[in-house]
């Protein structure tokens, strides 16, 4: 790889770093091609991705960006897995990690804050974006369905009263 070839990977790895809600740094070495497609597949499934990148351009790339404490993870045969939404890669990756051995999750980091495997863990048990907008939108809406709820109850009562005593009257 020549030194363009270097500044060009450095400057992608720089906007991953800028750009992710949260990275997790782990060890692939074992893992089989069809591994590392499955991995990739479920990480683009929720808006992710995963980039093998040598360690020392990475390591550069973090330089002065909110994820710096990720570069002590960095050694070995290490993986990126990156998404925007703070939650999604955190997710995938333990939850694959649990169906792999040989992918074993070093860390990562969460905006500026570094995150050991326990916390990747503590991150992945967290509520997607998509969730959290989901419970927010059915705490906004509850109530007005339950005003319409109220509103049409005694209209309801009312014809019920009346179906009665009319069943009543005809008997």
């Amino acid at each position: 790889m020549d030194r363009a070839q270097k500044e060009k990977v450095i400057e992608e790895l720089g906007q991953i770093f800028e750009s992710s809600g949260v990275v997790v740094v782990a060890h692939y070495a074992g893992l089989t091609v069809a591994n590392m497609q499955d991995l990739r597949g479920r990480m683009r499934a929720v808006g992710g991705s995963v980039r093998v990148a040598k360690n020392k351009l990475a390591k550069i790339a973090l330089e002065g960006t909110p994820n710096q404490p990720v570069a002590d993870l960095l050694t070995g045969m290490t993986v990126l897995a990156y998404s925007e939404d703070p939650v999604a890669a955190a997710k995938v990756v333990v939850d694959y990690a649990k169906t792999n051995e040989k992918l074993q999750i070093l860390g990562g980091a969460m905006g500026g804050t570094g995150l050991d495997v326990d916390g990747v863990k503590a991150v992945s048990q967290m509520p997607s974006r998509e969730e959290l907008i989901a419970s927010i939108v059915g705490c906004i809406g509850a109530p007005a369905s339950n005003i319409a709820g109220a509103i049409g109850a005694p209209a309801s009562n009312i014809a019920g009263i009346l179906s009665t005593i009319e069943d009543k009257a005809a008997a």
